[in-house]
C-alpha cells in the first residue's frame, strides 16, 4: 500500500499539524518502507473534537443498523485480506502465512462476531420496577501495540462502534500502515464521518495527548504494565474510564498423567508464535520432577525446528531487549538447552528460538516479560509448590493447564490467579472474555464482556 501523509478525521484524509514524520522500517532488511505523519496535540484535539460532534447522531443510532456497518466492515476485511497480511509482513515482519492465518483470519472473525452482538445485544432490561438501559459511555481514545496491530484495533473499534461510541485511535508508531488500512476500510464499510478517527503519532506526544483529553470518556490501552500504570494515573486524576490489557508470564502447567508430549509440543509453539510476542504466550512451563528431563529433551528438540520458521522481532531495540534477557539467563545460572543470545541472522532483528531448563520461580527470565521466543521450564514437587509458582508473579493474563483429564486441570485451573486459561489444549474462543488479574489489567476484551466494558448504565424507576 502506498502511505497516507495526513490523519484520518471526520471521514476523510487530512493534512497533519506538523511536518514531522516517523520512519516505519521492516525488521526482517531493516529497510524504510514508509513514512507517516508523527502526530501532535493539535492533530488529537481535532480528531476527538469530530468524534464528540459525531457522538449523538451514532448513539442514537439503532443497534440494527450499527451491527451492519460492523458486517460491512468485515466484509471489507476479508476481502482486503492479502493486501493487509502483505503489508503485517512488511512492517512487523511476521511470516506471509501467519500473517493470513492470525493477523487477518482473527480480526475478521471478531468484526463478524460483534455484528451479531451488535443486532442481538440486550440494550435495554426489566428489573422490578426499574427500566434498566445500556448506553455508550461517549468517546473512546484506543492506543494499540504493535504485536498484533489489526487485531487489537478490532477489539476496541469494533465493540466501541457496536456500543454506540464514538473513537479516535492512536497505533502503534511501529505497524501505522495496518492502522491506515484500517481507517480505508472503515471509510468504504460506510461508517458516518466523525465515528472513526485515526491519529499516528509517538506514544509520549499523541498517545499521552489523547490518554488526557478531556474531551475523550474512556481510555482503552493494550501494551506494557508500565505504560498502563501511566495511563491509568492520567485518567484516574481525571475520572476517566480505562479498560487496560497489559503484560503477562503465562504459566504451562504440565500435571501428572497428562499428555506430555502433546503439552510441551503446544507450549513451545504459544512461545515461538508471532516470534514470542505475544503477551498470553505460555513462557513458563512447569514440569513435575518426575518428568522435566523428558520435557526438556521433548521442548529443545521442538524449538530447534524453529530456526528459519520465524520472523524477526519487530525493531532492534525489541531485538537488544530480548537478547539482553537471554544473556540474564545465563549469568544468574538457567542452562540453555537451545538457541542463546548470538544473532543467528547477519541482517534482521531475529532472535534464535531459545529454551531455558534449570530456571528457579526467583530468577528475571522467570519473572519479567521478555516478549520474545524465549522459554523457561521450571520443576515442582507437588501440586501446592506448582499453583506456588504459577500464581508467582505480578502476572495473570493467562495460561493452561494440562492433566489425564478435563476436571483434574479445571480444579487446579480454578485456583490460579489468571484471567483465561486453555485446559488441555482448549481452544480459542473470540467470544470468550480476555484479560487478567493483578497487574495483566483491568478490564475485558472480545465477546458480551468486552461490548460492556464500552457500556454505562443508566435505571428509570417507575
Amino acid at each position: 500500500m502506498k502511505a497516507h501523509d495526513g490523519m484520518y478525521i471526520d471521514g476523510a484524509w487530512r493534512p497533519a499539524a506538523g511536518r514531522d514524520t516517523i520512519e516505519v522500517v521492516n525488521p526482517a532488511d531493516e529497510q524504510v518502507i514508509a513514512h507517516v505523519p508523527a502526530g501532535t496535540a493539535e492533530d488529537v484535539d481535532a480528531a476527538v473534537r469530530a468524534a464528540r460532534a459525531a457522538l449523538p447522531g451514532w448513539a442514537a443510532t439503532a443497534p440494527a443498523e450499527r451491527a451492519a456497518r460492523i458486517a460491512a466492515l468485515r466484509d471489507v476485511l476479508a476481502a482486503r485480506k492479502d493486501e493487509i497480511a502483505g503489508t503485517v509482513t512488511a512492517e512487523l515482519g511476521a511470516p506471509l502465512s501467519f500473517s493470513q492465518s492470525v493477523h487477518v483470519g482473527l480480526p475478521v472473525r471478531v468484526a463478524g462476531s460483534y455484528a451479531e452482538l451488535a443486532a442481538s445485544y440486550a440494550f435495554e432490561e426489566r428489573i422490578g420496577n426499574s427500566t434498566v438501559y445500556a448506553e455508550p459511555v461517549g468517546v473512546v481514545g484506543a492506543i494499540t501495540p504493535w504485536n498484533y496491530p489489526l487485531h487489537q484495533i478490532v477489539a476496541k473499534v469494533a465493540p466501541a462502534l457496536a456500543a454506540g461510541c464514538t473513537i479516535v485511535l492512536k497505533p502503534a508508531e511501529d505497524t501505522p500502515l495496518t492502522a491506515q488500512l484500517f481507517a480505508e476500510a472503515v471509510h468504504e464499510a460506510g461508517v458516518p464521518a466523525g465515528v472513526f478517527n485515526l491519529v499516528t503519532g509517538l506514544g509520549p506526544v499523541a498517545g499521552q495527548a489523547l490518554a488526557g483529553h478531556d474531551g475523550v470518556d474512556l481510555v482503552s490501552f493494550t501494551g506494557s504494565t508500565a505504560v498502563g500504570k501511566r495511563i491509568g494515573a492520567t485518567a484516574g486524576a481525571a475520572v476517566k474510564r480505562v479498560a487496560l490489557e497489559l503484560g503477562g508470564k503465562s504459566a504451562n502447567v504440565i500435571l501428572p498423567g497428562a499428555d506430555l508430549a502433546r503439552a510441551v509440543a503446544v507450549g513451545v509453539a504459544s512461545v515461538m508464535g508471532n516470534s514470542g510476542q505475544t503477551c498470553s504466550a505460555l513462557t513458563r512451563m512447569l514440569v513435575h520432577t518426575s518428568q522435566y528431563d523428558e520435557a526438556v529433551a521433548l521442548a529443545a528438540e521442538a524449538a530447534g525446528k524453529y530456526g528459519d520458521r520465524i520472523g524477526p522481532l519487530v525493531n532492534a531495540g525489541q531485538q537488544a531487549r530480548v537478547r539482553g534477557y537471554i544473556e540474564k539467563g545465563v549469568e544468574e545460572g538457567a542452562r540453555l538447552v537451545a538457541g542463546g543470545p548470538d544473532a543467528p541472522r547477519e541482517k534482521g532483528c531475529y532472535v534464535s528460538p531459545t529454551v531455558f531448563a534449570d530456571v528457579t520461580p526467583e530468577m528475571t527470565i522467570a519473572q519479567e516479560e521478555i516478549f520474545g521466543p524465549v522459554l523457561s521450564i521450571l520443576r515442582y514437587e507437588d501440586e501446592d509448590d506448582a499453583l506456588r509458582i504459577a500464581n508467582g508473579t505480578v502476572y495473570g493474563l493467562a495460561g493452561a493447564v494440562w492433566a489425564a483429564d478435563d476436571a483434574t486441570a479445571a480444579a487446579f485451573a480454578r485456583r490460579m490467579d489468571t484471567g483465561q486459561v486453555d485446559i488441555n489444549g482448549g481452544r480459542f474462543n473470540p467470544l470468550a472474555p480476555f484479560g487478567g488479574y493483578k497487574q495483566s489489567g483491568v478490564g475485558r476484551e472480545l465477546g458480551p464482556h468486552g461490548l460492556a466494558e464500552y457500556l454505562q448504565t443508566k435505571s428509570l424507576q417507575f
